[in-house]
């Protein structure tokens, strides 16, 4: 008997299998309508959810302006810092100032005792007078010398000496003034006076204690408030558009928020540019100054800055989340007539959470906000529950 023949199937045998074979593909071909179709035999509910409107909510485009801005973190700066130190040695007797306190150019902080300064003052007078006593005498004298000169009645050599000892005296006496101007301005400096105008830091020294030109760390520092400055970088990519529109009218405006940029800490102008980009951080940095009546910057301070470029004007605006992108470009979805429609656009400046609208959509068109996973072209959509509250 051959392989065949042992597995060859006799007549009725034959028929089973093959009805067999039949019936499991009409159960495979009846599955697959019933089951995976969407559109023939999938349950109603599961239909509705697939083809039915999608729930979206929408934002209207805005017609108005639109101000270009550079975001930064800035450090707030005194304009000046001075470190209050006596010029002369001795013993400071009284303080005049209290900490922390706000004083102005030229107001008494602090006295050294005034005595030996004084005295050197008193000793440079005397010196002066009894100089100039004798120089006056000189004169007289060369004025009789000159008067016996015409009358041919001495030498001529005593007379030029006389004109010598004028002169030598006269210097004697220049000199005597310097003297006392010294002793004098020597004397002005035991009164410790505030060079400029600002805040008083903590006192270093206390009255009683002994004090010296040399001493390094001062008496008390004091530090400008009014004006202030806040110093921020920019990235080097927004240089071009910063060099366009500084050399305007009207100076840039720079406004101080603070931490989470909640409030506007105080407003400001740009005054000043670095010369060379920071290679290492690939920004530039720059200065704004304050007026700062209210003392509200502080030094030291970090802030968030805001550089306010130009300010467009007549644009449409709508929120950056509504953007779509994609291999046709920057779209957006808009509700028309109940249905979704893809517009194409062309974006401009960005500011915060907005973007303008260069070209492709008008100030009052409806924008979808959420629900763009699941849109189409021409998809039909209903307000979500809750939009527009």
């Amino acid at each position: 008997m051959t392989d065949s023949s042992r597995f060859s199937l006799s007549g009725p045998a034959r028929r089973r299998w093959l009805l067999a074979v039949v019936l499991v593909l009409v159960l495979v071909a009846l599955w697959f309508l019933l089951w995976r179709s969407p559109t023939a035999s999938a349950p109603a509910g599961r239909r509705a959810a697939w083809d039915g409107p999608v729930a979206v909510s929408t934002v209207a485009a805005e017609q108005g302006q639109l101000a270009v801005q550079v975001k930064s973190i800035g450090t707030v700066l005194s304009l000046n810092t001075v470190t209050v130190r006596s010029r002369v040695d001795g013993q400071l007797t009284k303080v005049h100032f209290e900490e922390g306190a706000e004083v102005e150019k030229g107001d008494l902080l602090a006295e050294i005792d005034p005595r030996p300064y004084q005295v050197a003052l008193d000793q440079a007078q005397g010196q002066y007078q009894r100089d100039l006593a004798e120089l006056n005498g000189a004169q007289e004298d060369l004025k009789l010398y000159r008067l016996l000169d015409e009358q041919d009645s001495i030498a001529g050599q005593q007379l030029n000496q006389q004109v010598a000892l004028v002169n030598q005296l006269k210097g004697t006496v220049q000199t005597d003034k310097a003297s006392v101007a010294d002793a004098r301005l020597q004397l002005s400096w035991t009164r410790i006076e505030a060079p400029i105008s600002g805040r008083l830091g903590l006192r270093k020294v206390d009255a009683g204690n002994l004090v010296t030109s040399a001493d390094t760390d001062g008496l008390v520092s004091i530090t400008q408030m009014r004006p202030i400055a806040v110093e921020f970088t920019i990235p080097e990519g927004r240089l071009p558009e910063l060099l366009a529109v500084r050399d305007g009218d009207q100076p840039l405006r720079v406004e101080a928020l603070d931490r989470d940029e909640s409030r506007v800490l105080a407003t400001g102008v740009l005054t000043t540019l670095d010369n060379q980009i920071d290679t290492a951080t690939g920004t530039l940095r720059l200065k704004a100054r304050f007026d700062n009546e209210a003392s509200v910057l502080f030094p030291n301070q970090f802030v968030n800055v805001r550089l306010r470029l130009k300010t467009l004007d007549d644009v449409v605006v709508i929120p950056s989340d509504a953007v779509q992108y994609g291999s046709q470009g920057t779209y957006v979805y808009l509700v028309q007539d109940g249905k979704a429609t893809l517009r194409k656009i062309t974006l401009g400046p960005v500011e915060g959470d907005r973007v303008a609208v260069e070209e492709g959509l008008e100030g009052g068109e409806q924008v979808v906000m959420e629900g763009l996973d699941r849109l189409r072209e021409g998809r039909e959509v209903v307000p979500a529950e809750g939009a527009g509250e």
